[in-house]
């Protein structure tokens, strides 16, 4: 079986199966990650201890902690209110930070809009309340109070002097209603005024352009301030459970210290008649140490769904979904390590539906199905980036704008390898000794000259040379290294000492025996042959550098662009991987944008979208606009085989002076005779 056959590898077992044919996933945390039910029984636990009050659900971002705090909600007994406090402000950008009051507030609020208006009549914070159904009934009962209060208004001198209760019979039975519903009205008005005065607060006095406000308000903690509110919440309702979710990526612990001091103060409160618990859903180097042991009563460590290393397996489960068999294997591979977060996964294939639905053409698919998933992994990935390349901004934007520069850096490479390797034929050209064998002896006549008669034998290195073998190659190097005086003897065992330092420069002032020794290589029929074949390597490589490929012009710079790589961060690695394997390159736009007809056709379109791929086409493929076809291609098009449809030939031809240099391009290309196919 094939590894990377989307139709018959199977779904893994451990993950969440989709349904073959759906187009689409949800990204929200799914009610069925506890397969095994162990996180259910450790919540479950640690719930029903009385002394366990915070508890923590560990793991890395994208592990499934919001997926298995949905499936043990779904079964739990108690009523839990959640709290997300998930950060979308870029990290250390433009000096943005959030303050620790700024996550107080915002818990604060969340937990008292966790309940109706209704429900805490006392609160200080004022709510739109909606009209309740027995609204309608309560206007009316206020109507009618009115009215009879207004009655009795009219009549009060007959009240004050008692003739209004007179006489007391069933028939006097308006003035007894009235007069019971409207001190009804009248005590209900008083005590809803005494209620709402309850919650009423000052917080600041006011003279004229004169304002006195406490200055503790800026810096205290917004949560021990309307501690008194917190406590009222959960006197009047009937949570137990409070789960707080992403509080973790503002790298802030003393917030958690504050909520564990609000929980035992709440719990502490005799008007609590319940144990409330805090589930918190953090990572797992949140504090360091042991102080998370510390702190909280009961940690439920969440292994996770997805990492690097099995990313590729949810990769393939939605090739599978969307019935997607066209990928490169190996950019599967490859790519899939780069990926750890499922719902990250999820979205980028939500996406190629999306995409490739509004991309393709009457005739079907045209686009390169790798370069639209690099597209929008990229886009997932470094959004921050992709956002800025619409406005030609960005890493990726600096790496297409300097492509011209890239080529030229190439270009003067490859020249400059033309010009040593012609350098060095010259050289060799120059040398007037044939080859090694007569070097060793230029220099051993040095050493011969330099060591008086009847003298004929060196010693060096407990080994006995004589002239006679001076010529030689070992022999000759280990005398060049001969320093000092050394001990010379004749054939009748005299011998003296003779001073050998700077024979080597005696012979050649300028270059020494290795160089010299280098120089004589050149000029031997095989160097000859190496140069004259790398050359036309290096030729050819420079009259075919235009109509290369983006991401092999790139390759050849990377250590040029890598400072521009490193401005994306952590993901440098992945871009770098997309851009020099040629899944991101110059054709971006074709993926980014929708395509609207008017000097182009599609079918216009869609050659000009092929051949950006060096793919060649039928000589008959049908152009519309041929001149805009030929205005839109590049010079260096003109010299593949791909400009020989037989459209563009005959537009070519019918201008030979405008068209000149690109017909001499085209007449260029091998075995395709221009001729023949204009005719």
């Amino acid at each position: 079986m094939n590894p990377f056959d989307f139709q018959s590898r199977p779904i893994p077992q451990n993950t969440t199966p989709v349904e073959r044919g759906q187009k689409f996933v949800h990204l929200a945390p799914t009610g069925d990650a506890d397969d095994t039910g162990i996180y259910r029984e450790a919540l479950n636990y640690a719930t029903s201890r009385d002394e366990v009050l915070n508890i923590a659900l560990t793991g890395p971002y994208g592990s499934g902690k919001s997926s298995v705090i949905k499936s043990f909600l779904g079964t739990y007994e108690g009523k839990a209110l959640q709290l997300s406090l998930a950060s979308f402000l870029p990290d250390g950008e433009g000096g943005i930070t959030v303050t620790k009051q700024e996550i107080e507030r915002s818990i604060l609020q969340q937990l008292l809009y966790g309940a109706d208006a209704d429900r805490l009549p006392l609160s200080r914070f004022k709510r739109i309340q909606m009209p309740s159904k027995r609204s309608a009934w309560d206007s009316l009962l206020v109507s009618i109070g009115l009215a009879c209060a207004y009655y009795l208004f009219n009549n009060q001198s007959d009240v004050m002097s008692g003739k209004f209760f007179h006489p007391f019979e069933l028939s006097n039975w308006f003035n007894y209603f009235s007069f019971v519903v409207a001190l009804a009205f009248c005590w209900t008005v008083v005590h809803t005024i005494y209620i709402k005065s309850l919650g009423l607060s000052l917080k600041s006095v006011s003279l004229k352009d004169v304002q006195i406000t406490p200055d503790s308000s800026n810096t205290e903690s917004i949560l021990n301030r309307h501690l008194d509110e917190i406590i009222y919440f959960f006197q009047s309702t009937n949570y137990d459970l409070v789960v707080i979710e992403d509080l973790d990526r503002f790298n802030d612990p003393d917030i958690f210290v504050t909520l564990r001091e609000i929980n035992g103060l709440i719990n502490s409160n005799a008007g609590v008649n319940r144990r409330i618990r805090f589930l918190y859903a953090l990572r797992d180097d949140i504090f360091v140490n042991t102080d998370r042991t510390k702190f909280f009563e009961f940690i439920v460590p969440v292994i996770p769904v997805i990492n690097h290393s099995n990313s590729i397996d949810k990769v393939l489960e939605h090739g599978h979904r969307i019935k997607l068999d066209k990928l490169n294997p190996r950019f599967i591979r490859d790519v899939s390590r780069h990926l750890s977060d499922l719902r990250l996964i999820n979205n980028i294939f939500n996406e190629y539906v999306v995409y490739s639905r509004n991309l393709e053409s009457d005739d079907g698919p045209i686009l390169n199905p790798d370069k639209l998933l690099a597209i929008l992994i990229y886009k997932n990935v470094i959004p921050k980036d992709f956002a800025a390349l619409h406005r030609q901004e960005g890493a990726l934007s600096k790496v297409l704008s300097r492509y011209d520069g890239y080529v030229l850096q190439i270009e003067q490479r490859t020249r400059a390898d033309l010009s040593s390797l012609e350098k060095q034929l010259a050289i060799g050209e120059a040398q007037i000794l044939r080859d090694h064998a007569e070097l060793r002896k230029v220099y051993a006549m040095g050493f011969i000259e330099r060591v008086p008669a009847p003298y004929t034998i060196l010693h060096a290195n407990g080994r006995s040379i004589s002239f006679s073998q001076l010529a030689e190659e070992e022999e000759i190097e280990i005398a060049l290294s001969l320093k000092g005086n050394t001990l010379v003897s004749s054939v009748n065992s005299q011998q003296q000492r003779v001073n050998l330092d700077g024979v080597e420069s005696a012979v050649d002032p300028t270059r020494t025996y290795a160089e010299r020794k280098a120089e004589i290589e050149t000029k031997s029929a095989k160097f000859k042959e190496a140069c004259e074949k790398r050359s036309r390597v290096l030729k050819a490589d420079l009259a075919s550098l235009r109509t290369r490929k983006f991401n092999e012009v790139v390759r050849e710079n990377a250590q040029l662009v890598d400072d521009v790589f490193a401005e994306v961060g952590e993901n440098r690695d992945l871009l770098k991987f997309l851009v020099l394997d040629g899944y991101l390159d110059d054709t971006y736009y074709q993926y980014v944008s929708l395509f609207h007809s008017g000097r182009l056709s599609p079918s216009d379109n869609k050659f000009l979208i092929q051949i950006r791929g060096y793919n060649n086409l039928d000589p008959d493929f049908r152009l519309d606009n041929v001149q805009e076809v030929v205005a839109s291609m590049r010079d260096e098009d003109f010299g593949q085989s791909y400009v020989l449809n037989r459209h563009i030939i005959d537009v070519l031809l019918e201008d030979l002076n405008e068209y000149a240099a690109r017909i001499d391009a085209a007449c260029g290309y091998p075995g395709y005779p221009v001729t023949d196919q204009a005719s």
